[in-house]
């Protein structure tokens, strides 16, 4: 008994020391800078969230009542599997949980940079900004969403 729990604890250790880290500096600052306005040029509407987040879902639930389909980046599930993982280190990092290294934090540090906060949700509407949940309600209820979509508001006839 003491034998195979020895032996289990020296291939775990094993396992460990083999496996390989990824440190959250290997996802440089400039390449995360790049997917986002990448990402805010490409589509025409765009949405920085987290699953979780009520004020988020509400503006994606105001973009969905607009039949409008926006390009939703879920901070708190993106992970980047670096290239060169095997297979078997992949199924490893799974086992514990691991999927590759988190970028959803240093997102909202670019975030900070272009439109001087890091909260979510981030809305950009044709490349520009809009704003987070109650400026995204706001232009909604003033018609001016509308307008930036280049569709018809009822009740708003200023097109």
């Amino acid at each position: 008994m003491a034998a195979s729990y020895a032996r289990l604890t020296v291939a775990a250790l094993v396992l460990i020391a083999l496996t390989p880290t990824f440190p959250q500096s290997s996802v440089s600052a400039s390449s995360v800078g790049k997917f986002v306005d990448e990402t805010i040029n490409s589509h025409k509407i765009v949405i920085f969230s987290k699953t979780y987040c009520p004020y988020c879902k509400r503006a994606k639930a105001l973009f969905k009542e607009l039949k409008q389909v926006p390009h939703v980046v879920e901070l708190d599930e993106r992970g980047i599997v670096e290239p060169g993982i095997d297979q078997l280190t992949f199924c490893l990092f799974s086992i514990y949980n691991f999927t590759g290294i988190e970028d959803g934090s240093k997102i909202q540090d670019v975030l900070i940079n272009i439109v001087g906060r890091r909260t979510v949700p981030q809305v950009f509407v044709n490349g520009q900004h809009l704003g987070g949940s109650d400026d995204t309600a706001a232009s909604y209820e003033s018609g001016h969403l509308h307008k930036l979509l280049g569709i018809k508001s009822e009740g708003h006839d200023d097109l």
